[in-house]
């Protein structure tokens, strides 16, 4: 059988933190416990940042630092050289959100390119990742996946979103690497999964390159996860599929009850959980035809990828088995399970302070949000500086 509780381990989950380090990163989590604080802090630092106050110093210094390895490339470099010295792998995240022009998109399209360039310089970077409504307006995104008819310059608009689709996942491609595409709002996710499904056909034909975000908190995704499934086996592709639990929840059960249509949520967590431990189940029993990136900061699902992989002889270095956490959280599982020899990878957000905004506030409001993850970073945390002490 699997490693039992190997992630109690906290010698090895906070190995490359100095007592300096686990003191702050203990502050911040204490500090995101309290939803209040988590409220008045994001109001504070957008108004702070719009209105050019000097906080950019303070924001770098701590939540900044926490979540996201710096804002370029190269301030990457340091993080991702440390995290591999414990064979953790890194995934390369452009952080920027919110862009609605074409020369935004054009932008954001050509520095995905760049970033996969950079990635196959550094072999510590296998994978990267990529939103879909970097390269092209919401809006547009919605229309396509309501079916509605588009107008000449629209279908114009929407091919140079698949043309910036394709030219990253081709240089993905060509550089050997691999690329998770995320889910967002189920308002605008069928053309998403259309476009990745057509990039599958595309380029995971004779090798793993290009994966979909399977969302688990939708209750419809295990319908869509056999679907694609039969229709690669008949068209001849393999599917690459990150499974995550979900992001949106609060959002899309507002608009759900706004617009008067059946809440796409699963109705509550333990649900979500069933679903995500399913869609685990189900690519691991298919694995010939799948290959996996469990995204997961729940221990439960980690122990069970573990024991399935164990039962069915899969080894831990199974290059079509990933792990992997979000930088500045839970490593107290991506550390043990790359000490025990799994494939495994943090999400490293990047780009300029001002730019991150958005996600680290999301960062911060999820961790307040999802129930037992802060207080149980800083019960980890809490130990580990006991058992230093003693």
């Amino acid at each position: 059988m699997s490693p039992e509780k190997i992630f109690d381990n906290t010698e090895i989950a906070f190995a490359l933190k100095s007592k300096k380090e686990l003191q702050k990163t203990r502050f911040l989590f204490k500090m995101m416990s309290n939803p209040w604080l988590v409220k008045i802090g994001s109001w504070l630092t957008r108004t702070s940042l719009n209105l050019g106050l000097p906080v950019k110093g303070l924001i770098k210094k701590t939540i900044f630092n926490q979540f996201c390895g710096g804002e370029t490339e190269q301030e990457c470099l340091p993080v991702i050289h440390k995290l591999n010295e414990v064979g953790v792998s890194s995934i390369m995240d452009y952080s920027v959100e919110g862009k609605e022009s074409e020369a935004d998109f054009d932008a954001a399209a050509k520095k995905k390119v760049e970033l996969v360039a950079f990635a196959k310089a550094n072999k510590e970077i296998p994978i990267v990742a990529m939103k879909p409504t970097a390269l092209g307006r919401f809006a547009l995104w919605q229309k396509v996946s309501e079916k509605k008819p588009l107008t000449q310059a629209e279908e114009q608009e929407w091919q140079r979103i698949v043309d910036r689709f394709d030219s990253i996942c081709k240089a993905t491609y060509d550089a050997e690497l691999r690329v998770l595409i995320d889910a967002e709002e189920s308002w605008m996710q069928d053309a998403a999964d259309d476009l990745v499904e057509l990039m599958m056909e595309r380029y995971n034909t004779n090798r793993m390159t290009v994966y979909n975000t399977l969302q688990c908190y939708r209750w419809d995704r295990i319908d869509y996860l056999k679907a694609i499934h039969q229709r690669a086996k008949d068209k001849g592709f393999m599917c690459g599929m990150k499974i995550v639990r979900g992001a949106y929840m609060e959002k899309e059960r507002e608009r759900a009850e706004e617009k008067g249509y059946p809440s796409p949520i699963c109705a509550t967590k333990e649900e979500t959980d069933i679903t995500f431990n399913e869609a685990l189940k189900y690519i691991l029993n298919n694995k010939q035809d799948f290959s996996v990136f469990v995204g997961t900061h729940n221990e439960a699902s980690s122990y069970l990828a573990m024991d399935i992989m164990d039962n069915k002889k899969i080894e831990s270095n199974d290059n079509t088995v990933w792990f992997g956490q979000l930088y500045g959280m839970s490593d107290h599982i991506s550390f043990n399970l790359s000490q025990h020899g799994y494939n495994t990878a943090k999400l490293i957000p990047f780009g300029p302070v001002k730019e991150v905004i958005p996600y680290l506030i999301r960062r911060a409001e999820e961790n307040t949000s999802v129930a037992g993850q802060t207080g149980r970073e800083l019960t980890l945390l809490n130990k580990e500086m006991k058992r230093r002490k003693t």
